[in-house]
Protein backbone atom coordinates (compact mmCIF):
# COMPACT_ATOMS: atom_id res chain seq x y z
CA UNK A 1 0.00 0.00 0.00
CA UNK A 2 1.56 3.30 -1.37
CA UNK A 3 2.17 6.52 1.59
CA UNK A 4 1.69 9.59 1.29
CA UNK A 5 4.35 11.65 3.79
CA UNK A 6 2.02 14.66 5.71
CA UNK A 7 3.71 17.58 6.52
CA UNK A 8 5.15 16.51 10.12
CA UNK A 9 6.83 13.93 8.39
CA UNK A 10 4.00 11.22 9.00
CA UNK A 11 3.47 8.26 6.50
CA UNK A 12 -0.32 8.26 5.41
CA UNK A 13 -1.17 4.97 3.78
CA UNK A 14 -3.51 5.24 0.78
CA UNK A 15 -5.32 2.50 -1.60
CA UNK A 16 -6.67 3.72 -4.58
CA UNK A 17 -9.51 2.17 -6.97
CA UNK A 18 -11.38 3.04 -10.25
CA UNK A 19 -10.96 5.65 -13.11
CA UNK A 20 -12.09 9.10 -13.49
CA UNK A 21 -11.61 12.88 -11.33
CA UNK A 22 -9.79 12.03 -8.14
CA UNK A 23 -12.20 11.23 -5.01
CA UNK A 24 -10.16 11.29 -1.61
CA UNK A 25 -12.42 9.67 0.95
CA UNK A 26 -11.67 10.09 4.79
CA UNK A 27 -13.08 7.38 7.52
CA UNK A 28 -14.96 7.66 10.46
CA UNK A 29 -13.69 6.80 14.01
CA UNK A 30 -13.24 3.17 14.10
CA UNK A 31 -12.69 2.94 10.75
CA UNK A 32 -9.70 2.29 8.43
CA UNK A 33 -9.83 2.07 4.27
CA UNK A 34 -10.90 -1.33 4.04
CA UNK A 35 -14.19 -0.98 5.58
CA UNK A 36 -14.57 1.51 2.31
CA UNK A 37 -13.84 -1.17 -0.17
CA UNK A 38 -17.50 -1.87 -0.99
CA UNK A 39 -18.63 2.15 -1.44
CA UNK A 40 -15.21 2.98 -3.51
CA UNK A 41 -16.32 -0.14 -5.68
CA UNK A 42 -19.42 1.48 -6.43
CA UNK A 43 -18.15 4.55 -7.86
CA UNK A 44 -15.19 2.60 -9.37
CA UNK A 45 -16.58 3.85 -12.78
CA UNK A 46 -16.66 7.50 -12.33
CA UNK A 47 -14.18 8.00 -9.93
CA UNK A 48 -10.81 7.53 -9.00
CA UNK A 49 -11.04 6.90 -4.52
CA UNK A 50 -7.72 7.46 -2.94
CA UNK A 51 -9.45 5.37 0.41
CA UNK A 52 -7.24 7.16 3.19
CA UNK A 53 -6.21 5.32 6.37
CA UNK A 54 -5.77 7.56 8.82
CA UNK A 55 -3.03 8.21 11.74
CA UNK A 56 -2.72 5.73 14.13
CA UNK A 57 -4.89 2.75 11.58
CA UNK A 58 -2.55 0.76 9.17
CA UNK A 59 0.43 1.22 7.54
CA UNK A 60 0.31 4.86 8.72
CA UNK A 61 2.08 6.51 11.49
CA UNK A 62 0.70 7.00 15.01
CA UNK A 63 -1.43 9.83 16.27
CA UNK A 64 1.72 11.43 17.92
CA UNK A 65 1.96 13.35 20.86
CA UNK A 66 0.79 16.30 18.76
CA UNK A 67 -2.47 15.18 17.12
CA UNK A 68 -5.11 17.31 16.61
CA UNK A 69 -7.87 18.13 13.92
CA UNK A 70 -4.66 20.50 12.47
CA UNK A 71 -2.88 17.46 11.63
CA UNK A 72 -5.37 15.68 10.23
CA UNK A 73 -6.45 18.06 7.81
CA UNK A 74 -2.86 18.29 6.74
CA UNK A 75 -2.93 14.61 6.26
CA UNK A 76 -5.69 15.05 3.85
CA UNK A 77 -4.46 17.75 2.23
CA UNK A 78 -1.06 16.17 1.72
CA UNK A 79 -3.45 13.44 -0.38
CA UNK A 80 -4.84 15.47 -2.56
CA UNK A 81 -1.98 17.44 -3.24
CA UNK A 82 -0.05 14.05 -4.02
CA UNK A 83 -3.32 12.74 -6.06
CA UNK A 84 -4.09 15.44 -7.85
CA UNK A 85 -7.44 14.76 -6.60
CA UNK A 86 -10.32 18.31 -5.71
CA UNK A 87 -12.87 16.02 -4.54
CA UNK A 88 -13.66 14.90 -0.91
CA UNK A 89 -15.81 12.36 0.78
CA UNK A 90 -16.17 12.09 4.43
CA UNK A 91 -17.73 9.94 7.34
CA UNK A 92 -18.35 11.08 10.54
CA UNK A 93 -15.17 12.38 12.27
CA UNK A 94 -14.45 12.03 8.70
CA UNK A 95 -16.46 14.66 7.67
CA UNK A 96 -15.22 16.63 10.38
CA UNK A 97 -11.64 16.58 8.76
CA UNK A 98 -13.09 17.39 5.37
CA UNK A 99 -15.56 19.92 7.06
CA UNK A 100 -12.14 21.78 8.56
CA UNK A 101 -10.06 20.47 5.45
CA UNK A 102 -12.90 22.72 3.27
CA UNK A 103 -12.57 25.99 5.30
CA UNK A 104 -9.05 26.55 4.06
CA UNK A 105 -8.72 25.05 0.76
CA UNK A 106 -10.59 25.13 -2.76
CA UNK A 107 -12.50 22.08 -3.56
CA UNK A 108 -14.64 21.08 -6.76
CA UNK A 109 -16.99 19.30 -4.82
CA UNK A 110 -17.52 18.01 -0.85
CA UNK A 111 -19.67 15.42 0.04
CA UNK A 112 -20.20 14.68 4.09
CA UNK A 113 -22.56 11.89 5.61
CA UNK A 114 -23.04 12.78 9.18
CA UNK A 115 -20.46 14.33 10.27
CA UNK A 116 -19.41 13.99 13.55
CA UNK A 117 -19.73 17.89 14.58
CA UNK A 118 -20.91 19.17 18.00
CA UNK A 119 -23.18 22.41 17.25
CA UNK A 120 -24.22 24.40 20.52
CA UNK A 121 -23.34 21.90 22.82
CA UNK A 122 -24.94 18.87 21.36
CA UNK A 123 -22.23 16.34 22.93
CA UNK A 124 -22.10 15.57 26.41
CA UNK A 125 -18.14 15.98 27.67
CA UNK A 126 -18.72 13.43 30.28
CA UNK A 127 -18.76 10.79 27.84
CA UNK A 128 -14.83 11.67 26.96
CA UNK A 129 -13.55 11.58 30.49
CA UNK A 130 -15.65 8.01 31.17
CA UNK A 131 -14.41 6.67 28.66
CA UNK A 132 -10.80 7.62 29.48
CA UNK A 133 -11.43 6.15 32.98
CA UNK A 134 -12.53 2.61 31.71
CA UNK A 135 -9.78 2.54 28.73
CA UNK A 136 -7.41 3.52 31.75
CA UNK A 137 -9.04 0.29 33.52
CA UNK A 138 -8.41 -2.18 30.89
CA UNK A 139 -12.34 -2.23 30.98
CA UNK A 140 -12.90 -2.10 26.68
CA UNK A 141 -16.35 -3.06 26.03
CA UNK A 142 -17.70 -0.35 29.07
CA UNK A 143 -15.49 2.54 27.14
CA UNK A 144 -17.21 1.18 23.84
CA UNK A 145 -20.77 1.03 25.03
CA UNK A 146 -19.82 4.29 27.04
CA UNK A 147 -19.26 5.96 23.56
CA UNK A 148 -22.02 4.08 21.62
CA UNK A 149 -24.59 5.17 23.70
CA UNK A 150 -23.28 8.63 24.95
CA UNK A 151 -23.54 9.64 20.99
CA UNK A 152 -26.85 7.88 20.71
CA UNK A 153 -25.83 5.59 17.83
CA UNK A 154 -27.18 2.11 18.95
CA UNK A 155 -30.76 1.63 20.54
CA UNK A 156 -28.88 0.45 24.04
CA UNK A 157 -32.69 1.39 25.95
CA UNK A 158 -33.68 -1.92 24.19
CA UNK A 159 -31.75 -4.01 26.59
CA UNK A 160 -30.18 -3.96 29.96
CA UNK A 161 -26.71 -2.30 29.86
CA UNK A 162 -24.73 -4.98 31.45
CA UNK A 163 -26.07 -7.29 28.53
CA UNK A 164 -25.20 -4.82 26.01
CA UNK A 165 -21.95 -4.46 27.84
CA UNK A 166 -21.30 -7.96 27.57
CA UNK A 167 -22.16 -7.88 23.49
CA UNK A 168 -19.76 -5.49 22.98
CA UNK A 169 -16.87 -7.68 24.65
CA UNK A 170 -17.87 -10.60 22.28
CA UNK A 171 -17.82 -8.76 19.70
CA UNK A 172 -14.45 -7.02 20.03
CA UNK A 173 -13.34 -10.41 20.59
CA UNK A 174 -14.45 -11.60 16.98
CA UNK A 175 -11.57 -11.80 14.24
CA UNK A 176 -13.02 -7.95 12.97
CA UNK A 177 -13.71 -6.72 16.68
CA UNK A 178 -9.82 -7.31 16.95
CA UNK A 179 -9.36 -4.72 14.97
CA UNK A 180 -11.69 -2.28 16.44
CA UNK A 181 -10.69 -3.08 19.65
CA UNK A 182 -7.23 -1.93 18.44
CA UNK A 183 -8.80 0.74 17.54
CA UNK A 184 -10.45 2.41 20.58
CA UNK A 185 -7.22 3.71 22.11
CA UNK A 186 -7.65 6.74 18.84
CA UNK A 187 -11.22 7.61 19.95
CA UNK A 188 -10.41 9.51 22.97
CA UNK A 189 -7.82 12.23 21.29
CA UNK A 190 -10.64 12.29 18.33
CA UNK A 191 -13.48 13.35 20.41
CA UNK A 192 -11.15 15.53 22.32
CA UNK A 193 -11.16 17.46 18.70
CA UNK A 194 -14.90 17.42 18.47
CA UNK A 195 -15.84 18.69 21.86
CA UNK A 196 -12.56 21.61 21.35
CA UNK A 197 -14.99 22.67 18.37
CA UNK A 198 -17.96 23.13 19.66
CA UNK A 199 -19.53 26.19 18.10
CA UNK A 200 -22.65 27.73 16.89
CA UNK A 201 -21.38 26.65 13.25
CA UNK A 202 -20.93 30.15 11.89
CA UNK A 203 -17.53 29.07 10.48
CA UNK A 204 -18.79 26.76 8.00
CA UNK A 205 -20.42 29.38 6.06
CA UNK A 206 -16.87 30.21 4.78
CA UNK A 207 -16.64 27.02 2.92
CA UNK A 208 -16.82 27.57 -0.73
CA UNK A 209 -17.37 24.29 -2.42
CA UNK A 210 -20.85 22.71 -3.66
CA UNK A 211 -21.62 20.71 -1.04
CA UNK A 212 -23.70 17.42 -0.32
CA UNK A 213 -24.75 16.57 3.08
CA UNK A 214 -26.48 13.38 3.69
CA UNK A 215 -27.75 11.84 6.74
CA UNK A 216 -29.49 8.32 7.43
CA UNK A 217 -33.18 8.56 8.75
CA UNK A 218 -32.57 5.77 11.12
CA UNK A 219 -29.86 7.79 12.60
CA UNK A 220 -30.44 9.82 16.24
CA UNK A 221 -32.18 12.90 15.67
CA UNK A 222 -29.50 15.35 16.89
CA UNK A 223 -27.13 13.97 14.45
CA UNK A 224 -29.61 14.50 11.67
CA UNK A 225 -30.19 17.99 13.19
CA UNK A 226 -26.43 19.30 12.72
CA UNK A 227 -26.31 17.81 9.67
CA UNK A 228 -29.78 20.40 8.36
CA UNK A 229 -28.54 23.33 10.50
CA UNK A 230 -24.91 23.15 8.95
CA UNK A 231 -26.78 23.02 5.32
CA UNK A 232 -28.30 25.56 5.90
CA UNK A 233 -25.14 27.61 6.87
CA UNK A 234 -23.12 26.54 3.80
CA UNK A 235 -24.10 28.99 0.94
CA UNK A 236 -23.67 25.92 -1.27
CA UNK A 237 -25.47 22.99 0.27
CA UNK A 238 -27.72 20.55 -0.41
CA UNK A 239 -28.64 17.82 2.46
CA UNK A 240 -30.72 14.71 1.94
CA UNK A 241 -32.41 12.58 4.37
CA UNK A 242 -32.41 8.63 3.07
CA UNK A 243 -35.00 7.05 5.46
CA UNK A 244 -33.74 3.65 5.84
CA UNK A 245 -29.92 4.38 6.66
CA UNK A 246 -27.94 4.57 9.98
CA UNK A 247 -24.70 6.05 10.72
CA UNK A 248 -22.77 3.33 9.44
CA UNK A 249 -24.75 3.01 5.57
CA UNK A 250 -21.13 4.33 4.08
CA UNK A 251 -18.99 1.57 5.24
CA UNK A 252 -21.19 -0.94 6.58
CA UNK A 253 -25.00 -1.42 5.82
CA UNK A 254 -25.77 0.16 2.68
CA UNK A 255 -22.30 1.72 0.74
CA UNK A 256 -24.20 1.22 -2.69
CA UNK A 257 -26.98 3.11 -1.91
CA UNK A 258 -24.90 5.79 -0.45
CA UNK A 259 -22.70 5.74 -3.42
CA UNK A 260 -25.75 6.01 -5.81
CA UNK A 261 -26.38 9.56 -3.86
CA UNK A 262 -22.66 10.49 -4.34
CA UNK A 263 -22.74 9.56 -7.85
CA UNK A 264 -25.66 11.47 -8.77
CA UNK A 265 -24.31 14.43 -7.05
CA UNK A 266 -20.71 14.21 -8.62
CA UNK A 267 -21.64 13.59 -11.85
CA UNK A 268 -24.60 16.14 -12.17
CA UNK A 269 -24.64 18.05 -9.18
CA UNK A 270 -27.94 15.83 -8.00
CA UNK A 271 -29.09 13.56 -5.25
CA UNK A 272 -32.58 12.22 -4.58
CA UNK A 273 -32.99 10.38 -1.07
CA UNK A 274 -34.55 6.72 -1.60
Amino acid sequence: MPTIQSRDGTPISVTTTGTGPGLVLIPGGLRMAHHYTRFAAALAEVRTVHLVNRRGRGDSGPQGPAYSMDREVEDAAAVLDATGAAEVFGHSYGGLIALRLALGRRLDKLVIYEAGLNLDGRINPVILSDMERKLAAGREARAMTTFISGLGLAPIGLLPMPVFTAFAWLMLHTADGRETRALLGTLPSELREVLALDSNGGEYAAITAPTLILAGGRSPQWLREVQSELAALIPKAAYTVSPGLDHNAPDEKAPAAVADLVRAFLTTGGARAR
